[in-house]
């Protein structure tokens, strides 16, 4: 029997909470297959509102590898042999709402670039996370094909953040230091 000690702050978790390591890998599976469909659009924004070639090119590069990444997730789920749900992951959801209110709060044009890169990247960085613990995830629980799926995503989530940073170094970044700063 185990004891469980209560203290103050310790949340209650609910009736249906994740038992173990696979329900907790279906719970995140969910959040970044949420996460995943709502980029697509999310990025679509930013390709019509950067103004440098390169980072269009880039965003334009993500949006397909997004919109496989949202069919990769629904091969993983088939892979596990459980059905394809959707959570809305409050963490995407809130770095979507910063990108809106960076394009809302820039003129068009490097500043503009130089903030967009800044909350891609935030968002890379949140994908690179959940991709490398569902990854994680997939090797403690031998699920093979799935582990597969989930090592290709990851690379192309580090890949777009060092091409985004190569972006933002070799000039934007420089540029948008030149204008005139009235925030």
């Amino acid at each position: 029997m185990e004891t469980v000690i209560r203290r103050q702050g310790v949340v209650k978790a609910k009736s249906h909470a994740a038992q173990g390591l696979r329900d907790l890998f279906e719970v995140e599976l969910k959040d970044i297959y949420w996460s995943e469909k709502a980029l697509v659009g999310a990025i679509q924004k930013m390709v019509k509102n950067a103004s440098s070639p390169e980072l269009v090119r880039s965003l334009k590069k993500h949006l397909a590898e997004t919109e496989e990444h949202v069919k990769r997730i629904e091969r993983i789920y088939d892979a596990i042999g459980a059905k394809v749900v959707e959570r809305k992951c409050s963490a995407m959801e809130g770095l979507i709402k910063e990108s809106e209110i960076i394009m809302k709060d820039t003129e068009l044009g490097v500043v503009r670039d130089a903030g967009i890169i800044a909350v891609m990247q935030k968002m890379e960085h949140y994908e690179i996370a959940t991709y490398g613990t569902l990854h994680s995830y997939a090797v403690t629980l031998g699920e093979e094909r799935a582990e597969e799926l989930l090592a290709m995503t990851l690379e192309e989530e580090k890949k777009i953040d060092v091409a985004l940073t190569k972006i933002a170094t070799s000039d934007i970044n420089v540029d948008a230091a030149d204008v005139d700063d009235n925030w």
